[in-house]
């Protein structure tokens, strides 16, 4: 090591990576990348698909609610947002509250999930449905 002379020697502190060693990192990199993406954007439609399930869930309750207070099911989720008055004079709602962002889910959903729809029947019974990321959500 003596023979070689000090101008061909790295400076102390002056360390570097080859060409190769750099190389290596970036496919390594690259290989990390191509298996978070996928698992990242799963994620992301797992989310979206939970989130319509609570909203469903929420319609729903709010309509059992507006159903135990008024006797009949509501023509439209939008009557979930008002206050009504029963047979009996008795004033009781909004059943959904607006503040909490619930006009949002009435009128447009999620951009992914579009609009809920709310059908009922006269039989007393009601569907709440939300379709979006190739799944269906519907209550109860």
């Amino acid at each position: 090591m003596n023979d070689v002379k000090r101008s061909q020697r790295r400076p102390v502190g002056q360390g570097g990576f080859t060409l190769i060693e750099l190389l290596i990192v970036l496919a390594v990199f690259g290989v990390v990348a191509a298996m978070a993406i996928p698992l990242y954007a799963n994620a992301e439609a797992r989310d979206r698909i939970e989130k319509a399930q609570a909203n469903v869930r929420l319609l729903a309750s709010a309509v059992t609610k507006y159903k135990a207070h008024m006797g009949t099911l509501p023509f439209t989720l939008a009557d979930l947002t008002t206050a009504a008055v029963n047979g009996l004079n008795q004033s009781a709602g909004p059943f959904l509250d607006i503040n909490l962002g619930a006009l949002q889910v009435i009128q447009g959903g999620t951009p992914a999930w579009g609009a809920y729809t709310y059908t009922s029947s006269t039989a007393g019974t009601f569907l709440i449905t939300a379709t979006g990321d190739g799944t269906t959500v519907s209550a109860p």
